[in-house]
């Protein structure tokens, strides 16, 4: 029996607004160059209306320059906080299962009134979920930063929901047989971020401590959470 057959994966279809598709790489793990997914003509076409808004009094440059920086300034630590205080706090695992948005706005501070819907996903003895974006690279920066360049390429995108299991082997991660896999599909309306199973003999540990275990692999569902 094939690894599809023993998983029961789920693509969820979405409509992915007027999303550019990402580079086409050969391996599933290629770096991409996102300007690649760009033609000249729509480079120049957003360089013209980027100036046209900034003529306009809609934003400054130095609106835009903040916003780059702030973009880039994001990474995985807070959504490894995140899942730290998930493993040891019920009840925030609970709000944060029910309704992800004011759950992080309460207990992080954090200002996603303007973001897109996010989903939180926890991982259990028998579930494991993956997410994947099929058409585009939707991926829930505010958390986790920029995506990496796997995550955009073609082959991960089109082979996790056909062969999910396959792929997680890419990765170095091996699930139980009967452990169902559910692909989740990221869209222009709403991300996912994946609560790892919380790694035994961390009875004890404080939120830090078991922040360092929660890699950014493992809250999109290719990887667990390292071992202690």
């Amino acid at each position: 029996m094939s690894d599809h057959q023993h998983d029961h994966a789920h693509a969820h279809a979405h409509d992915h607004g007027d999303h550019a598709h990402p580079p086409h790489g050969e391996d599933a793990h290629a770096p991409v160059d996102d300007l690649d997914s760009y033609d000249p003509e729509s480079l120049l076409m957003e360089q013209a209306l980027r100036e046209l808004l900034i003529e306009q009094g809609v934003f400054t440059a130095e609106d835009i320059q903040r916003q780059i920086d702030l973009t880039e300034s994001r990474t995985p630590a807070l959504g490894a906080q995140v899942v730290a205080r998930a493993w040891v706090d019920p009840a925030f695992r609970a709000a944060l299962l029910a309704d992800a948005r004011p759950a992080l706005e309460s207990a992080f501070g954090l200002d996603l009134a303007n973001t897109p819907e996010l989903t939180v996903l926890e991982n259990t003895a028998d579930l494991h979920h993956v997410v994947c974006c099929t058409l585009c690279s939707c991926y829930p920066r505010n958390i986790l930063g920029i995506p990496p360049a796997w995550y955009k390429s073609r082959e991960y995108r089109s082979r996790v929901v056909i062969e999910p299991r396959a792929v997680l082997r890419e990765f170095g991660t091996e699930l139980p047989a009967g452990r169902e896999i559910t692909v989740v599909d990221s869209t222009a309306d709403m991300r996912y971020l994946v609560i790892p199973l919380r790694p035994a003999g961390t009875e004890g540990w404080d939120e830090e401590r078991l922040a360092a275990l929660v890699t950014r692999d493992s809250m999109v569902g290719v990887a667990q959470a390292l071992a202690p």
